[in-house]
């Protein structure tokens, strides 16, 4: 199967999925607005965020499936599906206990990334309730994760793809449950619950249509081949999840600025979008290929296949960051100002979009980059670079926080700065070290095909600038509604981008002919 052909399931379902849970925010968002239980409702969602990114898109998948699929390839399904059953219990049993002593200690957890309110009784009480609703998500998800990574070993991405999507139909129904805030995230919190119990049941049912039997009954043991499991999968889960660590840890700091952390919630919606849909996709879909080239010491494969997937990568993700970085105010304006979640709100969250956009790029690059070094094994180094983008977020992060507060400027927007200066750290550390061992080195193809990713993202630029200065006269010529005008101008920016990219050759007819062969 080709890459641009996988990308293409696992974008698509994400997609759909991403779709749904931008209806989702807006939804939740108008009812429950920025301010205090808009900051305890965003606390209470860092934890399951975090798990779900780390989790479902891919990161624990990505360190577990180079051991599964040795072991499926050197001694067979029953061999595989013993070592899978084996780590799922000591998965399941660890992420338990970790759930249980949180749900115990939950109030002093809280202190670490949402201090800055605990003199609010009132609503740091609210946090605290709202995130132990939603803890046990951490134990589904670690089920899911495994479970994703048995099906995409079998190269099998749809299930994978598409069990996010129960989140959003969990959530959904959420926002109308009340109009009043607090009504509103408590019944958010439950159907995040229930959404943990529905995906990892779809996933285990996909992996038993895969003639794959796995069993919770029994005692949880540390065998040879979990230890080695859980020896790639935990640097290798801190590695691919540096960007979210980094997340964490900026929302922490916004706690000490009201409404801050609304503000970079609804920021973060829209710059996670060509993440999850470009990056994620393409890293799960060149794994399992990585994987096989390492195995067999097949270097052209593996530069091929990186060349490939860095392309495709980059010809998505450019024009993605320079709509974002173009028109950020506009596009948070028009998905999320209604209800509570005022213009002015709007204008907060779009000076954070702004600095976020540019580390786009260094988002999905990592995401790209990663698998290289996990399809060999070795998930120490990117540990280590992730772990250094960690403490060059955090130590810029609460410096340039506390400076423009300071200064009395908006202080997270700092925050944005140092989460998109550190992504570019770790992703220039990994695309350094696989140079340097000689891993991969990037071909003239794949330089060229950048290249003409910028020019036809300039293009597009060109075209939705234009269309921005002139917002005011397509409102009164072609539709009076502010969404609907939005709507037409994202919509005619992609299809600018699409004739611009088609046109330098940054995207292929061959490459879509390719993605869409059965």
């Amino acid at each position: 199967m080709s890459i641009a052909r996988n990308t293409l399931v696992q974008s698509s379902l994400t997609l759909g999925s991403r779709i749904l849970g931008m209806v989702r925010d807006i939804l939740l968002v108008a009812r429950i607005g920025a301010g205090p239980i808009g900051d305890a409702w965003a606390t209470a969602q860092q934890f399951p965020n975090l798990f779900r990114r780390i989790f479902a898109e891919g990161a624990f998948a990505s360190a577990f499936v180079p051991t599964y699929a040795r072991t499926l390839e050197a001694e067979g399904p029953e061999a595989a599906a013993a070592v899978a059953e084996e780590a799922l219990r000591v998965l399941f049993a660890a992420t338990a206990a970790l759930t249980i002593l949180a749900q115990i200690f939950m109030p002093w957890v809280l202190l670490v990334i949402h201090g800055g309110q605990a003199d609010n009784h009132k609503a740091y009480a609210l946090a605290v309730l709202l995130t132990r609703i939603t803890m046990p998500y951490l134990t589904f998800m670690a089920m899911a994760a495994l479970l994703s990574g048995v099906l995409n070993s079998a190269e099998r991405f749809i299930l994978s793809a598409g069990a996010p999507t129960l989140l959003n139909l969990c959530l959904i129904p959420a926002a109308f449950v009340s109009v009043e805030p607090v009504a509103t995230a408590k019944a958010a919190a439950v159907a995040y619950f229930i959404a943990g119990v529905l995906q990892a049941g779809l996933l285990w049912w996909g992996v038993k249509r895969q003639k794959v039997n796995l069993s919770l009954i029994g005692w949880p043991r540390m065998t040879p081949a979990v230890r080695r499991v859980m020896r790639l999968a935990i640097p290798g889960t801190i590695a691919a999840s540096g960007t979210q660590i980094n997340i964490i840890v900026s929302q922490s700091l916004a706690s000490f600025e009201v409404g801050a952390k609304s503000w970079l919630y609804a920021a973060d919606r829209l710059y996670q979008l060509p993440l999850g849909l470009v990056g994620v996709a393409v890293g799960v879909a060149i794994l399992p290929r990585l994987s096989r080239a390492a195995r067999n010491d097949d270097h052209h494969t593996s530069q091929s296949t990186m060349d490939e997937g860095i392309g495709l990568a980059m010809a998505l993700t450019l024009p993605a960051a320079a709509a974002l970085m173009i028109a950020p105010v506009f596009l948070i304006a028009a998905f999320f100002v209604r209800g509570a979640f005022l213009a002015s709100d709007a204008a907060q969250s779009g000076a954070a979009l702004f600095h976020f956009a540019w580390g786009v790029p260094a988002f999905v690059l990592i995401k790209v980059l990663a698998p290289a070094f996990f399809a060999r094994e070795d998930t120490k180094t990117p540990m280590r670079y992730a772990l250094v983008s960690v403490a060059i977020n955090t130590v810029l992060g609460a410096g340039l926080f506390f400076w423009l507060n300071q200064r009395g400027t908006a202080g997270f927007v700092g925050l944005a700065i140092a989460t998109s200066i550190a992504a570019w750290v770790n992703a220039l550390l990994l695309g350094f070290a696989l140079y340097s061992r000689g891993w991969y080195r990037p071909g003239p193809v794949l330089v060229s095909r950048v290249v003409r990713s910028i020019l036809a993202s300039g293009i597009m630029s060109a075209a939705v600038w234009f269309m921005l200065a002139n917002f005011e006269w397509i409102r009164a010529n072609i539709v009076d509604s502010k969404a609907l005008a939005a709507a037409i101008i994202i919509l005619a920016g992609g299809f600018a981008y699409a004739v611009a990219a088609l046109t330098t050759g940054a995207i292929r007819i061959r490459d879509i002919r390719q993605a869409l062969r059965r």
